[in-house]
């Protein structure tokens, strides 16, 4: 079956859900409270074993199909703006995010702030707290990074929702 790895990812999400509420079931059915003097026949819940087994090991084996063909994909496919695959894709955003963030505070600081008073000092010593880079080349950069990592989740969304892989299950 061909599919986009957005969808994969969907049918993943499916699966496992599946296979949450499966065990969920069976939990809920495995064993049951019968009061003294009652008949237990009369509450037991359905529930076969052998059956709830295989059925969980479809579950499993459906996902395991569909994970693997998610990470081929992932570890085959490059992203052509970039040169690089989908794998390495999902280590450079975070990594970008990780540098936006950093950017972000950094250009958000004044080159000059006053520091509150420390406990214990009198007021006859004012602390100044001093940008050590410069502010103008940070803002520059964040604004950059802003546009990389904008492209960079903009790449890796056409090629998810456009390319398409087999996925056998």
């Amino acid at each position: 079956m061909k599919m986009t790895s957005a969808q994969a990812a969907k049918l993943l999400r499916q699966l496992n859900d599946e296979l949450r509420n499966l065990t969920v079931r069976e939990e809920n059915s495995r064993s049951f409270l019968a009061s003294l003097g009652e008949d237990p026949e009369s509450v037991r819940p359905a529930y076969v074993y052998a059956e709830m087994q295989k059925q969980q090991a479809e579950l499993e084996q459906k996902i395991r199909k569909v994970k693997h063909a998610i990470n081929v994909f992932n570890a085959t496919t490059v992203i052509p703006e970039f040169g690089f695959t989908i794998d390495e894709m999902l280590v450079y955003l975070p990594q970008l995010t990780r540098r936006f963030n950093k950017l972000s505070v950094m250009a958000d600081a004044l080159p000059k702030v006053r520091e509150n008073a420390a406990f214990g000092r009198g007021n006859t010593i004012v602390d100044y707290r001093y940008a050590n880079y410069d502010i103008e080349q940070v803002n520059a950069d964040y604004r950059e990074t802003s546009a990389e990592l904008a492209r960079a989740q903009t790449a890796l969304d056409l090629i998810n929702n456009t390319a398409e892989f087999d996925i056998e299950i």
